[in-house]
């Protein structure tokens, strides 16, 4: 019995021997990982070979319009037409009302792109939104594919008595900026007329959650004094419709890109002249 007892206790000795040093084991691995880890270099964004070598074409210095729009078609050099856009940081906070900008520009010379255009619209405003060119047209049936999540459309534009019942949806309209609005000349008792200015390059915009707006102002295949033009007028607009609630200067920074291009910085003063 006493050899039985000796040989047991030997036995779970060992075992406990064997899992400490197999807890031992674990947590150096463990403590190797996290050394390799700490010691790897944090790996940024992968920037193509391409975009790297427009990068170094562009200067960190303030470009006048003229000479930063030259330069965005010059750097332009994607397998297709690239889009001219401006992205303006503005000294905004959107979370207040009287922050926020949300309206409309007409380019002088569009923005090179196909709007599709729908509708809300009954009865004579529907056919005279169909003689303007509207994509889709119709009432309770758009309400219905609208809730159903089918919105093959890029500017929606509705009659006044419309927008009641578009209430229920601006939890689907809301988050893709397609509520009609008055402020950003989307409703309207007119419709044909409205369709016609959406079609002939008029576009909406609005600052982001940071205060930021993204605008398309053209196509980089669109000559440069074109392209200087849509830019002016949409700085212009951005300035004219200065919220009540901007203390002190509008823009913080302003810049230009294509596509796929590099940002290229424009001196506000400018700019705004």
């Amino acid at each position: 019995m006493p050899s039985l007892r000796l040989a047991t206790l030997s036995l779970l000795l060992a075992c406990v021997a064997r899992g400490w040093t197999a807890t031992r084991a674990s947590v150096g691995r463990q403590q190797q990982q996290q050394q390799q880890r700490h010691a790897a270099p944090a790996m940024g964004p992968t920037v193509s070979r391409r975009v790297a070598e427009l990068a170094e074409q562009v200067e960190d210095r303030f470009y006048q319009p003229a000479e930063a729009v030259a330069l965005m078609k010059k750097l332009a050099t994607a397998k297709f037409i690239e889009t001219a856009e401006l992205h303006g940081n503005l000294n905004l906070n959107p979370k207040y009302n009287d922050q926020q900008i949300r309206t409309t520009v007409s380019l002088p010379h569009g923005v090179g792109k196909s709007v599709r255009v729908a509708v809300l619209a009954e009865g004579a405003a529907a056919d005279a939104a169909k003689e303007a060119g509207a994509d889709v047209i119709g009432f309770e049936d758009l309400i219905e594919d609208i809730a159903a999540g089918k919105l093959d459309f890029d500017v929606l534009l509705a009659t006044p008595p419309a927008m009641p019942k578009l209430a229920k949806l601006g939890k689907v309209l809301g988050p893709k900026g397609l509520m009609p609005s008055p402020k950003a000349g989307t409703v309207s008792a007119n419709p044909g007329e409205a369709v016609a200015e959406f079609k002939a390059g008029k576009l909406e915009f609005r600052t982001d959650k940071q205060g930021i707006v993204h605008v398309p102002f053209g196509k980089c295949d669109f000559d440069e004094d074109k392209l200087q033009e849509n830019l002016m007028a949409l700085a212009a607009t951005i300035e004219k419709n200065r919220p009540t609630g901007c203390k002190g200067k509008l823009w913080n920074t302003a810049a230009i890109t294509s596509t796929m291009g590099p940002a290229i910085k424009i001196d506000l003063a400018s700019l705004k002249e």
